[in-house]
């Protein structure tokens, strides 16, 4: 039995229970959110070949110390990196290190910076120098799937119809879903209720309602959607080292659809990618 209650009410631990947040919940995470879409903007400018992702992670750390702000990575379960950095077959949870990237590669990077107690979660993909096209087109893939499955969230709708358009879409241009990661309600926690599966049908999954905030972030592959666990504990990849892109937004469900709270101001959601006209 899913159960729905006012955030204020709520003790701060994933108890299963779904937070509803009013507005000051949203403003908290507009601010958190836009402080994520920032830095990553900034990033833009700065992944091109022969950068260390170890210099990424100080540049994440660094910025959000100068904007008053905390990477959520940082320590937690025992993570010692202020943000993640997977390359070309990690399909996430990379750990930055003093490996230069190399022309061609693609590297998600996913920061989440906490504001005053708000988590602000996004992730993009950059390419490095110039990208075969096969990566270019499972970049528009990735993000286009990411759209899509906004679209979908709209009060009375369940969560399923969010990893439903994913699914279509994604198949449909002969490339899979990775199904062992999952996005996932945030706001005062990092990582709370629901899980949003980024596959299956319109009629699972539950109800979206006003309030909720959730992260989604489909991971897509150019191969099989079989992930595994590297030893450190934290890096996936894909099992026939095909290549693996992810965008992520932090969205909250309104009246009469959603908002996306880390959308980039400069319109740089789609690094390396054609702007939307």
């Amino acid at each position: 039995m899913v159960t729905y209650l006012e955030a204020d009410a709520a003790p701060l631990r994933n108890t299963g229970q779904i937070r509803l947040y009013d507005e000051a919940g949203f403003e908290g995470m507009r601010k958190a959110c836009n402080l994520t879409a920032r830095c990553l903007d900034e990033l833009a400018s700065m992944v091109e070949p022969g950068l260390t992702t170890n210099a990424i992670d100080r540049f994440v750390f660094e910025f959000g110390m100068d904007h008053g702000a905390v990477p959520a990575t940082l320590n937690y379960r025992g993570y010692t990196k202020s943000t993640c950095t997977s390359i070309n077959h990690v399909v996430c949870h990379g750990i930055p290190d003093d490996k230069p990237l190399r022309e061609g590669d693609i590297v998600n990077i996913d920061v989440t910076y906490i504001v005053d107690g708000w988590h602000g979660d996004s992730s993009r993909m950059y390419p490095v120098g110039t990208i075969k096209r096969a990566a270019e087109r499972l970049l528009e893939v990735t993000h286009d799937c990411l759209m899509l499955g906004i679209e979908a969230v709209k009060p009375g709708a369940r969560t399923g119809a969010i990893g439903a358009a994913i699914q279509a879409y994604a198949e449909g241009e002969r490339c899979s879903v990775v199904r062992d990661f999952c996005g996932h309600g945030v706001g005062l926690l990092f990582h709370d209720a629901p899980n949003i599966l980024h596959y299956g049908s319109v009629n699972e999954g539950v109800e979206m309602r006003p309030g909720m905030i959730f992260t989604i972030e489909p991971m897509i592959n150019l191969g099989k959607p079989h992930v595994k666990v590297l030893s450190d504990g934290w890096t996936a990849v894909t099992r026939d080292r095909s290549l693996s892109a992810q965008y992520e937004h932090t969205v909250g469900v309104t009246e009469t659809g959603c908002e996306i709270f880390t959308l980039s101001l400069a319109g740089l959601d789609r690094p390396g990618l054609p702007p939307k006209i």
